[in-house]
C-alpha cells in the first residue's frame, strides 16, 4: 500500500495530515477490521486492555521475547503466519491506544510470512537466523516503494526508491517487517510529536512520554506489538524511548551499521553521525540484530562502514576482574530520586561480586560536550529545516522551537565556524579518552599496556523516567555519548514507587537547568513508569558492553521487577 497522491504546496497543511492518519487507518482496517473497540475513556496504562482485547494464543505470543519466538519457529512448533497475524492484532491495538504506528504492513508481512512456512515445509529448516520473527521500522528508514516522510508534512507523498540497506540484511536472514512507526518532527526532539500524527504516548502512562525520536518504536515495543524494532540515535533517540518504555536499546558506535536508505534533512552533513540501533524486549535482541547485520559484512557495500566483524566469543566469567564506574550526576542535572534508587539498589548488588570492582566517575565538563555537539547539530542555523516546515505552512511544534529557535548554540557556521567546532569535538574527544585512561592502577612494564581500566560506566539514561509532554529538555545523559561516539546500552532496573520515590529535601540545584527539572518532579505523577539505567563502552567495545550487561544482569538478576 502506498499513499495515493503527493502533496500540492498550496494544499492545507490539516488536509495533508488527515490523508496521512486516514492512510494509516485504512493500513490498519485492511488487515483486520474486527479489532475490538476500545472505550471513549481510556485507562492511563494500556496493559490491562491489551490483554483483554487479544486471544489467550495472541498474548502468549506476543509476550515472548525474539529468541524464544525464533526456537519454537526454528522448530516448527508456530508458523510465521500465526507469529505475524498475532503482532499485527496487537499492532493495531497498540496503535488505538498509543499513537504509535504511522503504516501497518498486513499484506506484505503476510506474504512474506506464508513463504517462509513454505520454504520451512519444504526444506525442514529455517531460511536465516531470523526466519519468521516480525520487527517493526522507524518511517525514515526507507522500504521500498512506501512513503518516506520523515515526520515532515512537505514530505507527505514521497517514495523511497530501494529498501534500506539494513533492511536488506535483515531480509535475508528471514525477518518480517509487519510495521512502521512514528518519529517527531525534524526528528530532533526526545518526544514523539509531529503534525501528521500528533503525540505519541507511553503505555505505562498514557499522559507521559514515549521518548524520542523513536517514540513509536518505543511505545510499539513497549505495548509488545512487537519485539524487535530498528530506531536511530544522533543524541538519545534509541535510549530515550528505551528507557521510558521499560526495554532494551542500543547505540552502536558509528559507522558499525549501515545507514543507507534512510531520509532526513542534510544529507551528508554527519559532524555528529547519527546511527541505527535495535530496541528489544529482551537483551537477546540486541545481541541477535547486532550478530545478524555484521555477520552480512555490509562494509563490502557500505564503503564507509568498518570492516569488523561481530566477535561472538567475547565473555565475562568470574575469574575475570571488571571495573565498572559509576557517573551518579553529571555536574549539571541531578537525576531525579527514581534514577538515584536504582544506581544505589544496582551498585549495593554489584559490589558483593567477587570480581567486581566499583568506583565513581567523575564527569568531564559535561556541560562544555553540549555545547559543542549543539552547535554542531545545526551547522546550516536549521535553515533546512525552517525551509522544509514553511513549505507545507506546518506550524513548529514546541521542542522543535526550542531545539532550533531557542538553542543559543545553533548558528549558521561560517566554513572557519565550522572547522573550529569539529576541532573542540575532536579536543574533547582526547581529553575524555585521557580521563579514562587516568583510571588504569598500573601499566605493564614491557608493553605499555595499561591495567586495571575501567571497562564501563553505568549511569543514567536521562534525568527522570518518561517526562511529562514538551518538558524533555536536557539531553545530556545521552548526546553525552554520540559526541564522544562511545557505544551505550539501556535496560529495565525496576519502576517508580511514589512512597519510597519521595521528593528530595533540602535538594539544592546546580544549576539553572537542574533547577527547572526538579520542579517536574512529582512521585504520583510518575508512580509505576520504568526506571532504566545505561552502561557505556569506549569506541568500538559494542560486544564489552553487552557481554557486560549479560554477566551482572545474570549475577544480579536484572530487571528487580517484572515488565511489563
Amino acid at each position: 500500500m502506498t499513499p495515493k497522491t503527493k502533496a500540492a504546496r498550496k494544499r492545507p497543511w490539516q488536509e495533508i495530515a488527515q490523508e496521512a492518519q486516514e492512510y494509516r487507518d485504512a493500513s490498519i482496517a485492511s488487515f483486520d477490521p474486527d479489532v475490538p473497540q476500545l472505550p471513549k475513556m481510556l485507562p492511563r496504562n494500556v496493559f490491562g486492555i491489551l490483554r483483554q482485547s487479544l486471544s489467550q494464543a495472541e498474548t502468549g505470543l506476543t509476550e515472548k521475547p525474539p529468541e524464544e519466538l525464533l526456537k519454537l519457529l526454528a522448530s516448527g512448533t508456530v508458523t510465521a503466519t500465526a507469529v505475524t497475524t498475532a503482532f499485527l492484532r496487537r499492532a493495531s491495538l497498540a496503535q488505538k491506544l498509543t499513537n504509535c504506528v504511522t503504516e501497518l504492513l498486513p499484506e506484505r508481512s503476510l506474504a512474506r510470512a506464508e513463504f517462509l512456512d513454505e520454504y520451512f515445509t519444504q526444506n525442514k529448516k529455517p531460511i536465516g537466523p531470523l526466519h519468521g520473527l516480525p520487527i517493526s521500522v522507524k518511517e525514515h528508514i526507507g522500504m521500498k516503494d512506501l512513503g518516506l516522510n520523515a515526520g515532515y508534512i512537505a514530505w507527505w507523498g514521497n517514495v523511497a526508491g530501494e529498501e534500506a540497506r539494513v533492511l536488506q540484511t535483515l531480509w535475508r536472514a528471514g525477518a518480517i517487517f509487519h510495521a512502521r512507526t512514528t518519529q517527531p518532527q525534524t526528528l530532533m526532539h526526545l518526544e514523539t510529536d509531529s503534525n501528521l500524527y500528533g503525540v505519541t504516548v507511553n503505555p505505562y502512562n498514557r499522559d507521559l512520554s514515549a521518548g524520542g525520536s523513536s517514540g513509536g518504536e518505543g511505545a510499539l515495543i513497549g505495548c509488545r506489538g512487537s519485539c524487535l524494532g530498528i530506531g536511530t540515535d544522533v543524541g538519545g533517540s534509541v535510549r530515550s524511548p528505551a528507557a521510558n518504555n521499560g526495554l532494551y536499546g542500543l547505540k552502536p558506535t558509528a559507522f558499525r551499521i549501515p545507514t543507507d536508505g534512510w531520509s532526513s534533512t542534510m544529507p551528508g552533513a554527519d559532524p555528529i553521525t547519527t546511527v541505527i540501533g535495535p530496541l528489544s524486549t529482551s537483551i537477546a535482541g540486541i545481541r541477535l540484530f547486532m550478530q545478524t547485520v555484521l555477520d552480512d559484512k555490509p562494509w563490502l557495500q557500505e564503503p564507509a562502514l568498518m570492516p569488523l566483524a561481530w566477535n561472538s566469543s567475547f565473555e565475562i566469567c568470574s575469574s575475570k576482574p571488571l571495573k565498572i564506574g559509576v557517573l551518579w550526576h553529571d555536574e549539571v542535572v541531578k537525576p531525579h530520586p527514581p534514577i538515584t534508587r536504582a544506581l544505589r539498589s544496582v551498585v549495593s548488588r554489584l559490589e558483593k561480586i567477587a570480581n567486581v570492582t566499583i568506583v565513581d566517575w567523575k564527569p568531564h565538563l559535561h556541560d562544555e560536550a553540549w555545547a559543542i555537539i549543539s552547535s554542531l547539530y545545526f551547522t546550516d542555523g536549521g535553515d533546512e529545516d525552517a525551509a522544509v516546515m514553511a513549505a507545507s505552512g506546518e506550524p513548529w511544534r514546541p521542542l522543535t522551537e526550542w531545539i532550533i529557535k531557542e538553542n543559543p548554540c545553533v548558528k549558521k557556521l561560517s566554513m572557519q565556524e565550522f572547522f573550529y567546532w569539529q576541532e573542540e569535538r575532536e579536543a574533547y574527544r582526547q581529553e575524555y579518552a585521557k580521563v579514562w585512561n587516568e583510571t588504569a592502577t598500573s601499566q605493564d612494564s614491557e608493553t605499555g599496556e595499561l591495567e586495571g581500566v575501567v571497562d564501563v560506566i553505568l549511569c543514567p539514561v536521562g534525568p527522570g523516567v518518561a517526562p511529562l509532554h514538551n518538558t524533555a529538555k536536557y539531553w545530556g545523559y545521552t548526546s553525552q555519548w554520540n559526541l564522544l561516539d562511545y557505544p551505550a546500552l539501556v535496560f529495565p532496573v525496576s519502576k517508580v514507587d511514589a512512597e519510597v520515590d519521595i521528593v528530595e529535601k533540602g535538594h539544592k540545584p546546580m544549576t539553572d537547568i537542574d533547577k527547572e527539572n526538579w520542579k517536574l518532579y512529582d512521585p504520583e505523577t510518575f508512580a509505576g513508569l520504568p526506571i532504566s539505567l545505561q552502561l557505556v563502552g569506549r569506541r568500538f567495545e559494542d560486544e564489552k558492553i553487552i557481554a557486560i550487561f549479560e554477566y551482572i544482569k545474570q549475577q544480579i538478576s536484572l530487571p528487580f521487577v517484572d515488565f511489563p
